[in-house]
């Protein structure tokens, strides 16, 4: 019998093996992605004092539409860049969490440069 792999089990084994690499701190923290099916996340952390500074997603009120296509992960993207810069942030790492840089995660990437940060 042909047992199917577990992709979420590999992408949570990528993104640890990428966390033990990057890490946000005061002066540039970490921009996190999380997507599911129908909905795209992310949130600005810092690391070292261990808070979120700022977030965004496509669950919120304001967000219009459906969250879970390319074009919804632009719009987060550049919601976390508006937010980044009310806070004063500009610098960024980018934590893609495990998923290939390709699709709703690079779309969510290109709209928060659009919005003004920079990574």
């Amino acid at each position: 019998m042909v047992s199917k792999p577990d992709s979420n089990k590999a992408r949570q084994r990528r993104h640890a093996r990428v966390r033990g690499k990057i890490m946000g701190t005061t002066q540039r923290p970490r921009l996190n992605v999380y997507r599911s099916l129908s909905h795209i996340y992310a949130q600005i952390i810092d690391d070292v004092q261990g808070v979120t500074l700022a977030a965004a997603s496509s669950v919120e009120k304001e967000f219009k539409g459906y969250g879970g296509n390319k074009q919804a992960a632009r719009e987060v993207g550049k919601m976390i860049a508006k937010r980044a810069a009310d806070k004063g942030i500009t610098e960024v790492v980018f934590d893609r969490g495990g998923y290939i840089y390709h699709g709703r995660v690079q779309e969510l990437a290109e709209g928060a440069r659009e919005g003004g940060l920079k990574f």
